[in-house]
């Protein structure tokens, strides 16, 4: 974590409250995760004109869409509405000196009219086909750009402001605000892809100086070990996600130590000691993550990690308890031990579900979380539903207990009836004799409603999830991994020290040093202690850049992208000369056209038939005419 992140953490360096307006700074607590809004940064063209183009890219969609239409229109290729001038428009609506930010405003007009499409719902399939619009058209514009560097640098990565009640809203890159907006087409495209490629790789870096600018790695062509063995090199999404996979099986295997080598006298042992270091650690970083952006940056992977971590607590507390009575109450002292045990043995599954949160950099398993994530959403109708429900009849069956013996001693067994009813194994047995026959008939009832209607709506819920997914499922894949980039990209830290690292960084470093230390000797002091943590990975990573490095070297000097591979098919492609061969021409003369359909080729060809008889209509006319008029002169 930087320095001056931890300032601000501990309270050292407060900056004053901003005094955005409410939506600007709900704006911009929708991002993925926190970043202090930092004066230094501002728009790389003033806010007023990136409005301006922003309103001139509406009002040409709005034109080329004036009515409803099938999505599929604006999407296919070759479309009839979203033509080569549509897109050329576009590009010319920020002039000869704002084209950089077309693609961000696109993205910033689909954000209005999905706004729109929720407040106008009678309109509501007009605004989402405009919106698409507004991806088709900045997919079009992203692939169509032949200059690589000022794609990255400017169109995707420059950072842009809009204007809001007469205020600048916090200046974001398109990069970011397609991943915010879930922009699957725009993400989608090669040149976008390229660039998460690069950000993943570290290729491009965040300017030090300038937190607004990214600038090229200029090491990834050095094919010297040394200067890859970087501490630096750790702020590369890559390495910091690899990094936070091996910490999570080293956690994983430290729970499994500590579970299958219980002791029976409550004492913990080395194992048990490293578990709850790295369990502190994992919580001191969500604590902070939660400090720096509140309750906006909760999410499913964040509430499932902080329950894990509190049962771990308790777990740990039960243990101090059972310290807490002597030797000689060996009863309590081996009751709140194994109740310590029981606890965290209960966290089993969750310690290998947590796994998943750091696999979703492969394909399968991101898809897969993909799917669970959206399927979680659609429960929340089931559970809306399912709680109506369950409080109706619950305060049915409560009243008809009260109605029979006015004890309420079956409140129990009700609730437990309820429950096995909803997991699909109803007990009517002991609802023969409970308040006859409307208790019957009454769980009868319920049983219908929860097992027959409200199960399969989950069951449709989760069926329709799964189809959207799959449908799509390798651009949602390509969201999700450009999501997980820009978490690591979009707050870098100076000095990264991931977790459970991050306890050696406040307590052995920020607190007693920082403080006083010059800022040049406590930077070398934090690369010489990351140098001594990552040094196996930082080994692995360099032999592995190194050998990139040859990569990159070989792709330029046969003048390809530094990422370029070369295939099977590209081998001999330069020993083939298809114009020679005339192979070229045969191929032009049978390959089919795509670009318009059956019926446009007839009529276009009809015209040109049409043309001709009447250019001879005409000369036939004309020498009839001419006949006459010799015709008459001899006369």
């Amino acid at each position: 974590m930087g320095r001056f992140q931890w300032r601000q953490l501990l309270g050292w360096d407060r900056h004053p409250t901003h005094n955005h307006h409410d939506w600007s700074i709900h704006e911009y607590r929708r991002r993925l995760l926190p970043v202090h809004q930092n004066e230094s940064l501002e728009s790389a063209i003033p806010a007023p004109d990136v409005t301006k183009v922003a309103l001139r890219l509406r009002y040409l969609i709005e034109q080329c869409v004036p009515c409803e239409l099938e999505e599929e229109q604006i999407t296919k290729s070759h479309s009839r509405v979203i033509t080569k001038n549509v897109i050329k428009a576009a590009k010319e609506a920020g002039g000869p000196e704002h084209q950089s930010c077309v693609v961000f405003c696109l993205l910033v007009v689909k954000r209005w009219f999905k706004h729109q499409a929720i407040i106008e719902l009678w309109d509501a399939s007009l605004h989402e086909v405009r919106a698409t619009a507004c991806e088709v058209i900045a997919k079009g514009i992203i692939e169509a750009e032949e200059d690589m560097p000022y794609l990255l640098q400017s169109v995707l990565l420059k950072r842009y402001s809009i204007m809001v009640d007469g205020e600048a809203t916090p200046p974001v890159n398109a990069i970011e605000k397609a991943v915010d907006l879930h922009a699957l087409r725009v993400i989608g495209s090669s040149g976008y892809q390229k660039c998460i490629n690069y950000l993943w790789k570290g290729w491009l870096v965040q300017d030090e100086n300038d937190p607004a600018s990214f600038i090229d790695y200029k090491g990834r062509d050095n094919i010297t070990f040394l200067s890859h063995l970087d501490p630096d090199r750790m702020r590369a999404p890559i390495y910091q996600n690899a990094f936070q996979l091996i910490m999570s099986i080293i956690y994983l295997a430290l729970y499994t130590g500590a579970i299958n080598t219980i002791n029976p006298d409550g004492d913990l042992d080395f194992v048990e000691i490293l578990l709850y270091v790295f369990t502190f650690g994992f919580l001191f970083d969500e604590l902070t993550k939660f400090w720096k952006a509140g309750y906006h940056i909760l999410s499913f992977w964040n509430a499932f990690n902080n329950i894990l971590y509190a049962l771990l607590m308790v777990s740990l507390a039960m243990r101090l308890v059972a310290f807490s009575h002597s030797p000689e109450d060996s009863d309590n002292r081996q009751k709140f031990n194994q109740l310590s045990y029981n606890f965290l043995a209960f966290t089993a599954p969750m310690f290998w579900a947590r796994l998943l949160l750091y696999m979703d950099s492969f394909r399968f398993f991101g898809a897969m979380l993909v799917v669970l994530k959206v399927m979680m959403k659609e429960s929340i109708i089931f559970f809306a539903l399912l709680i109506v429900v369950i409080v109706g009849f619950l305060q049915a069956f409560i009243g008809m207990d009260h109605a029979d013996d006015m004890a309420g001693e079956d409140t129990i067994f009700i609730l437990q009836a309820m429950a096995n009813a909803i997991m699909q194994s109803p007990d009517f047995s002991g609802f023969e004799r409970f308040s006859p026959p409307f208790g019957i008939i009454l769980y009868y009832l319920f049983t219908f409603v929860v097992m027959v209607i409200l199960l399969n709506v989950l069951i449709a819920l989760y069926n329709s999830a799964y189809e959207d997914i799959y449908e799509n499922a390798d651009d949602e894949f390509l969201a999700l991994f450009s999501q997980k980039t820009m978490q690591f990209v979009r707050a870098p830290d100076e000095n990264v020290f991931i977790a459970p690292f991050n306890l050696i960084e406040v307590f052995l470093l920020i607190i007693p040093f920082e403080w006083w230390m010059p800022k040049q000797h406590y930077e070398r002091l934090n690369d010489i202690v990351m140098g001594i943590i990552y040094f196996p990975l930082l080994f692995c990573s360099a032999l592995f850049e190194v050998k990139v490095a040859k990569e990159i070297r070989s792709n330029r000097r046969r003048g390809e992208d530094d990422d370029d591979t070369e295939e099977e098919w590209e081998q001999m492609a330069a020993d083939v000369d298809f114009e020679a061969e005339g192979w070229a021409k045969k191929v032009a003369d049978t390959r089919p056209n795509i670009e318009d359909d059956p019926a446009t080729v007839e009529v276009r060809s009809l015209r040109g038939e049409v043309e001709q008889l009447k250019f001879l209509i005409e000369k036939l006319s004309k020498g009839l005419s001419d006949k006459e008029a010799e015709k008459e002169s001899l006369l």
